[in-house]
């Protein structure tokens, strides 16, 4: 009788089953954009519990809700910036955690689901390609066709899964392997070295900037070979999964490129170049600053803090001993962040390239905006200013709320608001000395930040062609 009842059981519990797991494929790929927001929730929802563990911590007692909150979502979102000290609060395991989230958090939940699946199914179905597919480019049609002028195709998201792991695992071990050695040189014990290299590392790429030690990188303040490593491995994961996959197909054939590599590439030079001319123009003369270095430390140095602006977070200065002007240059180049699909946040280089190309396209007449031989769909530039507004919004809203709760004056809660946001990390002093609703305030900003934007875009292009008719047209005045 027991034989009979297991019997009867066991294909009603697998059909239930079976059930669960087509709704759960369902909604993910209806849906991707809110199983991702989803996902990032309850991940920041498990390293908050993990992080006020008292093992977590180096003096063994709980942490505060807020600060675990805060670190918590700082980690999974790759932004950078705590309300602790990150070199002495941390235990070893507390450290692990945050080396753990970051990776997480850089290669991003869908993409990691997709290749979870692929590893234990050693296959990757049409589902699966789709929600990578919409973690790599929010501007794929969940519903209908895929487009085929894509920076990345549908055919070659195995490959490219293949890649973000590759990538991930050998820039990662490379950096380490070479700062391990410059540690060595500079006198530090091989067992703090090894740990400290793997941390570095792994904040590097992932562009989080968080550091193992007290003192951040004052200690290398003047190590132009140390800084250097950490500049390569911010920059090779600022420019995004989909950019490294093509250099690795097409690297001696720029031809082949995609325009998404092209105007990653190219912007992402442009503004590091401008941006340190920016830094190096507003801070010579300062001497809290660059004001007592040589012209060559001077020029490094602006390209160091150029490129971290942008999405990596070390530093090696103070940054509230910036001019006001040059903090108003480095909310620039937060704002803007790094390559779509990557470790970097901020509204995305080619987002600023299709904005700044459809602005050049109106002042000369032209209807088509096109660059590098090739036309950008009107779909694109919609995307870019939805982006764009969303982002503004976001970081206006922020901003207002912690001047109402800190009573900071704009320009201070503007630079740490805007370095949330675009996952950046860098600060002026404000973070840490947020009481606990400002912390949450905060906290949501990187969220948004990491997220929210990409999510908008995706609903865009999803409901993209949702209608069947037009209405009649009508031109308001603009402008």
């Amino acid at each position: 009788m027991a034989r009979r009842r297991r019997a009867s059981a066991s294909p009603l519990s697998r059909t239930a089953l079976g059930r669960l797991r087509e709704t759960v494929n369902d909604f993910t790929t209806r849906s991707p954009s809110r199983f991702a927001i989803l996902v990032f929730g309850s991940l920041i929802v498990l390293f908050t519990f993990l992080f006020s563990l008292p093992a977590a911590s180096a003096s063994r007692t709980w942490t505060p809700l807020a600060d675990a909150f805060f670190t918590a979502m700082s980690t999974i979102c790759v932004t950078g910036l705590s309300t602790v000290n990150m070199a002495t609060h941390w235990s070893l395991f507390g450290d692990i955690l945050v080396v753990l989230g970051v990776q997480i958090g850089a290669v991003g939940v869908l993409t990691l689901a997709s290749i979870l699946g692929m590893v234990i199914s050693r296959r990757l179905g049409l589902r699966a390609k789709l929600v990578a597919a919409s973690d790599s480019n929010p501007l794929r049609v969940h519903h209908g066709p895929v487009a085929e002028g894509q920076a990345v195709r549908l055919g070659d998201i195995g490959s490219l899964l293949l890649t973000v792991v590759v990538s991930l695992l050998v820039i990662e071990a490379g950096l380490a392997v070479l700062l391990f050695a410059r540690m060595l040189l500079d006198g530090i014990a091989a067992g703090e070295a090894a740990l400290h290299s793997i941390y570095y590392s792994a904040m590097a790429f992932t562009n989080t900037g968080f550091t193992p030690n007290e003192l951040g990188l004052e200690r290398f303040g003047n190590d132009t070979w140390f800084l250097g490593i950490l500049l390569v491995g911010v920059f090779l994961g600022s420019i995004g999964f989909p950019v490294i996959f093509a250099l690795k197909r097409h690297l001696t054939r720029p031809r082949q490129w995609s325009l998404h590599v092209k105007l990653t590439l190219a912007t992402t030079l442009i503004l590091l170049v401008v941006g340190a001319v920016g830094i190096v123009a507003l801070e010579f003369n300062n001497p809290k600053t660059f004001g007592t270095m040589n012209a060559g430390d001077t020029v490094f140095q602006s390209i160091f803090l150029s490129m971290m602006a942008r999405s990596g977070g070390f530093s090696t200065i103070d940054i509230s001993e910036l001019n006001g002007s040059s903090h108003l240059v480095l909310d620039m180049l937060m704002f803007v962040g790094g390559g779509s699909a990557s470790t970097a946040g901020g509204i995305k280089v080619t987002t600023l390239a299709v904005l700044v190309l459809a602005a050049f396209a109106e002042a000369r007449g032209r209807q088509e905006i096109s660059a590098f031989g090739r036309r950008v769909p009107s779909d694109v530039i919609r995307v870019a200013i939805s982006v764009f507004f969303w982002a503004a919004t976001i970081v206006a809203v922020s901003c207002i709320l912690l001047m109402q709760i800190t009573h900071e004056p704009l320009d201070r809660v503007l630079f740490d608001v805007i370095s949330g946001f675009g996952t950046v990390g860098l600060s002026t002093g404000l973070t840490d000395e947020l009481p606990d609703a400002g912390k949450y305030v905060l906290a949501l900003t990187m969220f948004m930040g990491r997220v929210g934007t990409v999510t908008l875009a995706a609903a865009v292009a999803s409901t993209s062609n949702g209608r069947l008719y037009r209405h009649p047209e009508e031109r308001p005045i603009v402008g």
